[in-house]
């Protein structure tokens, strides 16, 4: 089997897992920026439940039932996957309500991930869920109206390692140099996806939004150097299992999904691939199968030198680890793993990378 279509197979085995109605996206056959207004067509005049609705979705949408699996509040700030959380929010306690919220774990709230001063508060993008997520308080108050990147020296970092600082400017985030805000390696495909929605869902008005993301044109949407750093995202982040509920207990409520959920591909159909990286280049250097694996072993191929492997539970506990793993033909295999999900982080000497397995 060749390593394109491998590659393509493994994502589409692990990735493609969301379940849109029968013909949903039946009108998608065009490519480019066409597709992206055929995708617009399909997804607009969804339901608006109004923003003390988004609440109630959250009841539905974002959940833990994935990594400490007690049914609290999951947000992209406050959940550790690789350990327990510092701290957990229940739904109904300790709901903003314009108290505290100066330190972490004191009050939740609902963030923009476009900030609403964008659109002026208008609706329905107001309260959509897809992009308005549940968040610390504190935490949603340190990013404030800032884009997301990746930043090089932080200034300000959360107990899940969230930061704030001056964008690297080099790499995959070249081409920017003030603060930003870069969310946890496990988050950062999500919320690419759910930016890049906005970008579809809203094309109809967006080239008339002023923001540093954004170089007001409705196809492309965003500037070249967010773009790229969201198309990398998307890649080095593909989708989960709680993205795909998350857009089924959306479209529930408001009738409408994120494409880029359930078709991973139509991301690089539109936009195209990110300019190569040594981070993405580790990431499409590295094929692992089968996965998900009924045999309770994992390959892992790879064209670049790997000096370190490390497996993980989802509740931080290392499995296994080996330091300059030997492999044979390009190949290194993981055995006898048992049923569950996994974290496998990957090292080369240039670069890093963690990825998601599941052992039926």
């Amino acid at each position: 089997m060749s390593r394109k279509f491998l590659f393509a197979f493994i994502l589409y085995g692990f990735n493609c897992v969301a379940q849109p109605p029968a013909g949903y996206y039946n009108s998608a056959t065009g490519s480019g920026y066409t597709l992206k207004t055929q995708l617009y067509n399909i997804i607009k005049n969804h339901n608006d439940r109004g923003y003390s609705g988004l609440y109630t979705t959250y009841l539905t949408s974002d959940k833990d039932f994935y990594y400490e699996n007690d049914g609290t509040m999951l947000d992209n700030y406050s959940e550790n996957p690789t350990g327990p959380d510092a701290y957990s929010f229940t739904y109904g306690i300790n709901q903003d309500d314009g108290t505290l919220g100066n330190n972490e774990g004191e009050r939740y709230n609902r963030e923009h991930l476009i900030p609403q001063s964008v659109f002026n508060q208008a609706t329905p993008m107001y309260s959509d869920a897809f992009f308005v997520v549940p968040s610390d308080k504190k935490v949603n108050a340190q990013r404030g109206d800032l884009p997301f990147g990746k930043v090089g020296s932080a200034n300000w970092t959360s107990l899940n390692g969230t930061k704030r600082g001056n964008n690297l400017n080099s790499d995959y985030a070249a081409g920017y140099s003030g603060i930003v805000f870069e969310p946890i390696d496990e988050f950062k495909g999500d919320i690419a996806r759910n930016l890049l929605y906005f970008a579809t869902r809203y094309q109809d008005v967006v080239a008339g939004y002023t923001y540093v993301m954004f170089n007001n044109t409705a196809d492309q949407v965003f500037a070249q150097p967010f773009l790229n750093i969201l198309l990398t995202w998307n890649q080095l982040d593909p989708v989960s299992q709680r993205e795909t509920d998350r857009n089924n207990a959306i479209y529930a409520r408001q009738g409408n999904r994120n494409p880029y959920i359930d078709n991973w591909n139509y991301v690089t159909a539109i936009w195209g691939q990110p300019l190569a990286t040594s981070e993405f280049n580790l990431a499409s250097a590295v094929l692992l199968y089968p996965n998900p694996s009924n045999t309770h072993s994992i390959t892992l191929e790879s064209t670049k030198k790997i000096t370190e492997i490390e497996l993980i539970t989802v509740n931080g506990q290392r499995l296994h680890y080996w330091v300059n793993p030997v492999f044979t033909c390009s190949r290194f295999t993981l055995e006898a793993i048992p049923t569950g999900f996994y974290l496998i982080k990957i090292k080369s000497e240039a670069s890093e990378i963690t990825k998601k397995i599941c052992i039926q």
